[in-house]
């Protein structure tokens, strides 16, 4: 169709833009990798590194300590923030330029007598704008020309057309309704119009749904609460500790190692003084330095950036990163029905014969009655039929219900018999049928329509062998219609008869019925089994949709949402509008399904839900749901969705499937586990070691591991055994755990055991094999035991005895049971991490000379190293068979909850 509009000319879009503003939309402010990385500098973690490397850095100036163990702190603070920052940075930045260019649409304007194609933001208020089938709607405006079928799915979750008309030239603006209005984000179905914008930019509804988003404020997600406590209670760990040691030293000093206490004391040469007192700091430091786990941000970035690229090849785009372990501690998943829950889109569930046979394949409906259907259907269509390719057929101007049952049929769609088109009835939502009276091998007239309008007319049927049939009990169809019906079927007849159409256009009375197509948004294959899982996985599932109750609550029997809660609620939106806040949370445990509702009953049960305690996720595409989705603890948007939702949540789920979101679900579970894991591993280590930096010093070893060595534990090995645990697979087990609570510490009274238990026995054998002349005897080489030469020698075995021993830690830590190896061989990157581990560890003790006091080992020394390093995985074995008889197995309580 051809439209002539001269559109607006160059000054007057320039005046426009002036008074009204473009059709750019004020988007979410974003953190640059500057403010991303400020905010990763106050975190408790590194203001303890900083205030340590502000004291080394003084000592160094002042010539006390060495100018490495200066530069070894600040690669710890580099590492522990720089990598973290710019593993999220880099990760938005991708998504963003995705946006971009999604957000690149041009659209049809008229201007200057012309109709010239520009970017949706330079529309303004006054331009003619051309819509086609397919075009998103760029802005709000009113229908000039001719009219459209609209689908606002992406605004108010309907999912049906609606139809909208052109605006009377003579109307005035008082007359217009919302079926003359068209908004941004809409989708055209069919039809050709003209569009003049109204509103464009954040004046549009689209605009200020985002104005919502923009302004929501940013949430802790419960790892980030768990991690912020675990700060604090490390940092003061830290420093009382750095101050009980300097003092600790001191007295040693001055009570133990000098007879006559204080007076006596300070009668020792100045320099003497003052060297104890900087071994003192260089102590506390150690200990700040071991208390911190400098590796943990650095770990956390890693796991979600792996888990992240395991993710995307199941179809989960991850925004955010913290958004993954936010999913794992889900307690309640708010959903959409539409897409989500369903395909999105009506299909032929079964067919129904005249003798109240039920078919769900169309191969299995006998022959001569399947062709006679096929006929019915295909010359009684608004589509046409391109059978140039008769393997795959296509359907264009079809509705979604006649494009259901072309899809049926479309084996069928290929055969043509020469016929001539006599007469046609229209279908319109008064007569709800529609036919055609076709002459040629056959003269029939051809119905389809409301299932209980043409059986009221039908007198005959044809049965599975072609027979014409009189109907004369229609009974057991309406029984099984009525059936049909409360499973949310829509019901559709197809019948023939002879009678030619009248003048009058009315329904004739003596019809043939072929069948009944029973049709509805049908569930995603995977629907069922992910709606259980997520159940199992101690997950409340709400269904939310803008369906009818009846439909709503026959979707949530098929997919068994409520079916073992005797106190389940299906509500309306208006039976929730008049419930109060109180009553909501108290039902809330027993709601299932929200019916016929808006987007703020979303909202208003999210912020419900968190008030009451709850980890709460929400599903959206359409732009209604953004600001639920942007509230929600987790977001999860739909790959087919709106850029605004998307933009507003923290995953994108590419393929729309329930099951993906489950997947994402065990993933986040997965992460929290490897996160544990290591805390296990690492504050085993930090324990060890403050208790020996302690000890040592009251066993005749100032400094048994020197400030870099540690530093080389805790950052070098700490990355490490964090890539190694990031590479743990996601076990089916894990979805049969409750989620953990929000309120609950990070580490458990099972780590707690683990960490205390081996760090402990790991600092006493270590203060052994420092003491026990037998084993110093091992690496003395012939030589005098008190010689520097053998000290350096011992203390070098003693530096990698340490670091062994608790990269021997590292099978105890990654799983509670007995069994080592269980699945060891699914995660590849652990063991050749562990590889990595002992031949860097070997490489640096024979090159770390001065900066990490180590001198090259012979083997047999290196043989009786490694052999005592072996000591804390019988220590660990033996505490969980202990914990197992007389406490509780956890691997048996997490599987059967």
């Amino acid at each position: 169709m051809k439209f002539i509009f001269s559109g607006l000319t160059e000054q007057e879009v320039e005046v426009a833009r002036t008074q009204y503003g473009t059709n750019a939309i004020t988007s979410i402010e974003r953190e640059t990798f500057w403010d991303k990385l400020q905010n990763n500098l106050v975190d408790p973690i590194i203001i303890i590194l900083i205030f340590a490397l502000g004291i080394t850095v003084m000592l160094t100036i002042l010539g006390y300590t060495e100018w490495y163990e200066s530069v070894g702190i600040a690669m710890a603070v580099f590492i522990a923030t720089f990598v973290a920052t710019w593993a999220e940075h880099s990760n938005e930045n991708e998504f963003q330029t995705l946006l971009e260019k999604a957000a690149m649409i041009q659209s049809k304007v008229f201007r200057n007598n012309n109709l010239v194609e520009i970017g949706i933001n330079d529309i303004v208020v006054g331009d003619h704008i051309l819509l086609q089938p397919g075009d998103t709607i760029p802005t709000d405006g009113v229908l000039v020309a001719n009219h459209l079928e609209v689908n606002e799915a992406s605004l108010t979750g309907e999912s049906e057309p609606i139809r909208k008309k052109a605006l009377p030239a003579s109307a005035s603006d008082y007359a217009i309704t919302e079926e003359n209005q068209v908004f941004r984000a809409a989708l055209v179905e069919d039809g050709e119009a003209v569009m003049k914008a109204t509103a464009v930019g954040d004046k549009t509804r689209y605009g200020e749904t985002m104005k919502e988003i923009v302004t929501a404020e940013d949430r802790l997600s419960p790892l980030q609460q768990k991690l912020t406590v675990l700060g604090k209670h490390i940092s003061t760990f830290g420093y009382i500790g750095a101050t009980f040691i300097f003092i600790a030293f001191m007295m040693n000093h001055i009570f133990l190692q000098t007879d006559g206490g204080l007076s006596v004391y300070l009668t020792q040469p100045i320099g003497e003084i003052v060297n104890h007192l900087v071994t003192a700091a260089v102590l506390a430091i150690i200990v700040i330095v071991v208390a911190v786990p400098e590796g943990l941000p650095m770990m956390i970035a890693m796991v979600l950036a792996l888990n992240m690229r395991k993710l995307l090849s199941v179809k989960v785009l991850v925004r955010k990163m913290l958004g993954i372990e936010t999913a794992g501690s889900l307690t309640v998943l708010f959903s959409d029905k539409t897409g989500t829950l369903t395909q999105g889109k009506p299909v032929v569930e079964e067919f129904l014969t005249g003798k109240a046979e039920f078919y769900q394949k169309l191969e299995n409906i006998p022959e001569t009655l399947r062709n006679l259907v096929a006929y019915a259907v295909r010359n009684n269509t608004s589509a046409v039929i391109d059978t140039s390719n008769p393997d795959e057929p296509q359907m264009v101007g079809a509705d979604r219900t006649e494009k259901a049952m072309l899809c049926f049929l479309k084996p069928l769609l290929a055969q043509k018999e020469p016929i001539q088109l006599v007469d046609t009835i229209p279908f319109n939502s008064n007569r709800k049928f529609s036919a055609t009276q076709v002459k040629g091998e056959k003269a029939l007239t051809l119905v389809k329509g409301a299932s209980e309008i043409i059986l009221e007319n039908c007198t005959h049927f044809i049965d599975t062998d072609g027979n014409k049939v009189a109907l004369t009990d229609k009974n057991a169809l309406v029984t099984e219609m009525t059936g049909l019906s409360k499973r949310a079927m829509r019901l559709l007849a197809v019948a023939i008869t002879e009678t030619p159409i009248n003048e009058t256009q009315n329904l004739p009375n003596d019809l043939t019925l072929l069948g009944i197509f029973c049709l509805r948004d049908a569930l995603r294959p995977s629907t069922y089994e992910s709606v259980q899982l997520a159940k199992q996985a101690g997950i409340h599932l709400v269904m939310i949709t803008g369906d009818a109750k009846e439909t709503a609550q026959a979707i949530a029997t098929d997919i068994g949402l409520c079916a073992e809660d005797k106190e389940a609620k299906i509500l309306t939106s208006t039976e929730l509008a008049n419930m109060s806040d109180e009553q909501i949370k108290q039902i809330l445990p027993h709601l299932y399904v929200v019916a016929r509702a808006f987007p703020t009953d979303k909202s208003r049960l999210i912020k419900l839900a968190k008030e009451s305690g709850w980890v709460v996720g929400m599903t959206g595409d359409g732009v209604n749901d953004a600001p639920a989705v942007k509230n929600a603890d987790v977001g999860f948007a739909m790959g087919s969705g709106t850029e605004m939702t998307k933009e507003s949540s923290d995953i994108v789920v590419l393929d729309d499937n329930f099951s993906s979101i489950t997947k994402a679900i065990l993933y986040g579970r997965t992460l929290f586990k490897s996160i544990r894991k290591f805390l296990i591993f690492q504050l085993t280590v930090n324990i060890s070691a403050i208790l020996v930096a302690f000890l040592g010093p009251f066993f005749g070893f100032d400094l048994p591991l020197t400030m870099t060595q540690l530093l080389w534990i805790n950052i070098i090995m700490d990355t490490f055994a964090g890539l190694a645990f990031a590479g743990e697979i996601a076990l089916s087990r894990y979805m049969k755990e409750n989620p953990i609570p929000r309120e609950e510490s990070i580490i458990s009274n099972d780590m707690w055991s683990s960490i205390l238990t081996n760090g402990i026995i790991a600092a006493i054998m270590s203060m052994i094999f420092l003491k026990y002349p037998p084993i110093r005897e091992l690496f003395s080489r012939g030589m005098p035991i008190e010689s520097a030469e053998v000290e350096r020698i011992f203390l070098t075995a003693f530096f990698g005895f340490f670091v062994f021993m608790h990269a021997f830690n590292t099978f105890n830590a990654r799983t509670q049971g007995l069994n080592l190896f269980e699945n060891l061989l699914d995660n590849k990157l652990f063991l050749g991490i562990i590889v990595l581990i002992f031949s860097i560890q070997t490489l640096f003790i024979h090159i770390g000379g001065e900066i990490l006091r180590t001198v090259p080992l012979l083997p047999m020394e290196w043989l009786y190293m490694v052999m005592f390093a072996i000591v804390l995985i019988p220590v660990d074995l033996i505490r969980k068979l202990i914990r197992n008889k007389w406490f509780c197995n956890p691997v048996l309580t997490e599987a059967y909850h």
